[in-house]
């Protein structure tokens, strides 16, 4: 079908422009957007504009067309804003949308690329990792324990075994086409190695739509509220005047007008605009919001469950010290060679530490010296790996593929001179099968073929894999002998690994078997009766700025938990470093493991006290657990992560954040809120200050709106009460309104953050926009003008005997004054 294309090389860089000529770039058409006739039309039928229409219509049928002409105006003032802010919001976020571009692994010219998705082509050789999103529809040709979750296409949850067997009949549903991958679908686990058949439209995926946010639904709510108030409050001003004997046209414009009022018309404009810059500002440092409700529920997290590796670390593994089987203990210098120490004589363990003072540099030059354990532990490290280092041969840059992880490994084999070309292309070792790390089993196990021998090489948790071992390999008698025959060797083993996990090192544990493809009695891809090599440790360093960000969360009242799949000493290492764990406080925190999480009830996670801080070698359902365990806790939790692993935790958590970096799989960002384009913990902690910063806009808004509201329409009551004359024309409390209310609140809109607004505890998530509290300062406000108002009102009329007309713009003006005494008061609030 692509004779260009070959699966070992794939295709050459000269083929790419005239397939791109042919068929176009791998672009999915862009969603319908609404057009601007509909963001015209969701703009006049909103319900506070109708009312505006109503009372319009009223005065036109009284012939009071001044009225009616301000009204109107207030209607298009309304609608261009509420129009112009909502289409630059939908420009923004459809910029940002467009920042984080999908990347895929691509063979091209001999070598795995990593290039943008939107550049595949039909024959593209694509190489498909646990947790990547399918880039393009593919003919699966390699596959190694592939399971891919097609929700998005099918509705299914679970996700789907795939194999490469041959379609033998027509399929009606996409769920039987198990030997193909379709675009925008998830890896949950395993590798693949697959064709490319289709790009861009021509692919089955479809495309998702987006409703409103909670704050825009609140406020929506408080909007019908205010409406339904208005509408008592104006009968009540209607029958206490036709109480008086007042003409019932004069009262009914006066209702008209009170309702006109209490309608705060700029309200959804200025959500709109304060919204649409808080994301804006989000996106400048790093974060884009993928879903606008991540925004508001930013201001009320509680709790913020982290990853380790790559979010509150650094995420560039080095390989730090290798230790063996022989008591042997490897160090990787600072040069680009590995020095080996000699094997101190048997146990106590302390000449072992005594022997780093005299390090032993490791011939690199004749490797056929290295000792036995070492090459075997190299040669793991090595051929138990998918990642690759090439060099560019133009700029001479080292470019990386691959999990940071294993990039450390294949870095250390390198740097001993035993790697993957060493074995393949010297020794003539060929892959046969793989079995891909997952969560669950915490390994990962090839199958190579060496001469007449298939040899399994293991890697992974070495807790999980010393259960996995029957044998180990003694120095001195060159001979395998049973670990059931020496308790000793694994008491050894895990001391070492508890020592440098105590370093904050990650630890990984190294194993083999060897056995011959014809003998029935062992399955060469059974990960049973092992020989354990080696430990190795990796070291991570915690980011720069982290600490100090952990440290302003716990100033706003946030707490922060470090969940990783790493060993306890190790995560608790870390977690002491950047000021998580106390271990001199325990009775205040306190560390568990994913096993003993799995010994207990929800109900009993729930209960812990103290509850945990740290959580180590935990599996996916574990970090489901906690998740859940925290927001019936009445936590609002923030989870972050960057595996695959990480998204059923972070699909549920109240806002759920991926990393967008080069560490992020496809599948985290596809189930979070909010993408870290930089990886970094403290930006987690600037997107909280922007989501409170952009509530207390809002929130300032609706207190300014509604206070000033508030007083006209006790400013009226009190005067129909008092049977006296309206001290507000229409056409005053419109221009009150439109001139007076709108711009001052759209500058609150935008109006800087205050200071110390991470030294607040977080805001309660269950509690409505308005607390009693901002009622009660709405309440005092509104009085107070209203009070002082009237007092003028009435002293005008009745002492200096003023018209009614000269009395009501005295009045006018003094309600003026106030407010603008008010706006003094809020903006010079620091």
């Amino acid at each position: 079908m692509y004779p260009e294309s070959r699966l070992d090389t794939g295709l050459s860089s000269a083929a790419i422009a005239s397939l791109h000529q042919h068929y176009g770039y791998n672009q999915l058409p862009d969603p319908p957007k609404p057009s601007a006739i509909k963001m015209l039309w969701a703009q006049l039928t909103d319900f506070m504009v109708l009312i505006l229409l109503v009372a319009a219509v009223v005065e036109a049928a009284e012939r009071d067309f001044n009225s009616m002409s301000v009204l109107i105006a207030v209607i298009v003032l309304n609608t261009i804003i509420g129009f112009s802010q909502e289409w630059k919001a939908s420009k923004t976020l459809n910029a940002l949308m467009n920042l984080a571009v999908p990347k895929a692994r691509v063979m091209r010219d001999g070598k795995q690329d990593l290039i943008a998705s939107q550049d595949l082509v039909p024959g593209d050789v694509v190489v498909l990792e646990e947790g990547d999103a399918v880039p393009a529809d593919l003919r699966l040709v390699d596959v190694s324990q592939l399971q891919v979750v097609e929700s998005i296409l099918t509705g299914e949850s679970l996700p789907v075994m795939k194999s490469t067997s041959a379609i033998k009949a027509r399929v009606k549903f996409l769920c039987d086409c198990k030997g193909n991958a379709f675009m925008s679908t998830t890896v949950a686990r395993g590798r693949a190695v697959g064709i490319v058949v289709r790009i861009g439209q021509d692919t089955e995926v479809s495309s998702l739509h987006k409703s409103k946010t909670p704050i825009q639904k609140k406020l929506g709510r408080l909007g019908k509220q205010l409406v339904l108030l208005s509408i008592v409050l104006c009968l009540l001003v209607v029958a206490i005047g036709l109480a008086w004997k007042k003409d019932i046209k004069h009262m009914l414009n006066v209702g008209l007008s009170l309702a006109v009022s209490v309608i705060p018309e700029g309200l959804v404009a200025v959500t709109t605009v304060t919204m649409a810059l808080g994301v804006r500002r989000m996106a400048a440092n790093h974060c884009i919001v993928r879903t606008l409700p991540a925004v508001e529920s930013l201001g009320s997290v509680t709790v913020i469950c982290s990853d380790k590796t790559g979010t509150l670390t650094e995420g560039k593994m080095g390989v730090s010290e290798l230790w063996t089987g022989d008591d042997s203990t490897n160090t990787l210098a600072t040069e680009t060679t590995i020095v080996c120490c000699s094997s101190p004589p048997p146990p106590p363990v302390q000449k072992i530490y005594q022997h780093h003072e005299a390090m032993i540099p490791l011939d690199t030059k004749h490797i056929e010296n290295y000792p036995y354990h070492l090459q075997q532990a190299l040669m793991i490290t090595s051929l138990c790996n998918n990642a690759s280092i090439a060099r560019n041969a133009i700029t001479k840059e080292w470019k990386t593929v691959g999990d940071p992880t294993e990039i450390a490994l294949v870095v250390a084999s390198q740097k001993a001179k035993l790697g993957k070309s060493y074995w393949e292309a010297e020794q003539g070792y060929q892959r046969l099968h793989e079995q891909a790390f997952d969560s669950e089993r915490k390994l990962m196990s090839v199958v190579y073929q060496h001469g007449d021998e298939h040899i399994m090489l293991c890697k992974g948790a070495p807790e999980e894999l010393l259960r996995k071992c029957t044998y180990y390999y003694d120095a001195s008698s060159q001979q395998l002998v049973p670990l059931q025959d020496d308790s000793s060797f694994s008491k050894r083993v895990s001391q070492e690994s508890s020592r440098m996990a105590s370093r904050g090192l990650r630890v990984l544990g190294l194993a083999r078997k060897s056995c011959c493809p014809v003998d029935e009695n062992h399955d060469s891809t059974d990960e049973h009766e092992l020989t354990f090599i080696g430990l190795i440790g990796l070291i991570d360093p915690p980011k720069q700025g982290v600490k100090e960000a952990i440290q302003t969360c716990q100033e706003a009242g946030i707490h922060v938990m470090m969940i990783t799949g790493d060993h306890v000493k190790t995560a608790t290492a870390i977690a002491t470093q950047l000021g998580i764990f106390d271990p001199d406080h325990l009775d205040k925190n306190r560390a568990i493991l994913g096993q003993e999480l799995d010994l207990l009830s929800q109900d009993a996670i729930i209960a812990l006290d103290p509850f945990p801080c740290v959580f180590a070698r935990v599996s996916p359902d574990n970090k489901l657990k906690i998740v859940q365990a925290l927001q019936q806790r009445g936590e609002l939790v923030a989870m972050t992560g960057d595996g695959v692993n990480d998204a059923p935790a972070i699909k549920c958590a109240d806002v759920g954040v991926a990393m967008g970096g080069e560490a992020g799989t496809e599948i985290t960002k596809q189930a979070a809120d909010l993408v870290l384009l930089d990886d970094n913990f403290s930006t987690i902690i600037e997107a909280v200050e922007e989501g409170r910063h952009v509530f207390d806009n809002i929130l300032k808004f609706i207190v300014y709106l509604l206070s000033c509201n508030g007083a006209e329409i006790f400013l009226m009551l009190m005067c129909a009460i008092a049977n006296l004359e309206t001290p507000l024309t229409v056409m005053m409390i419109l221009y009150a309104n439109i001139i007076a209310d709108i711009p001052p609140a759209m500058a609150l809109g935008v109006e800087p953050a205050e200071v110390g607004l991470m030294k607040r505890k977080p805001r309660n998530p269950n509690q409505g926009v308005l607390t009693r509290v901002t009622w009660l300062i709405i309440f005092v406000q509104s009085m107070l003008i209203a009070v002082l108002t009237v007092a003028v009102y009435v002293v005008s009329l009745q002492c200096f005997h003023y018209s009614i007309a000269s009395a009501q713009s005295l009045a006018s003006v003094h309600f003026h004054v106030l407010r603008f005494a008010k706006d003094l008061q809020i903006y010079s609030t620091p």
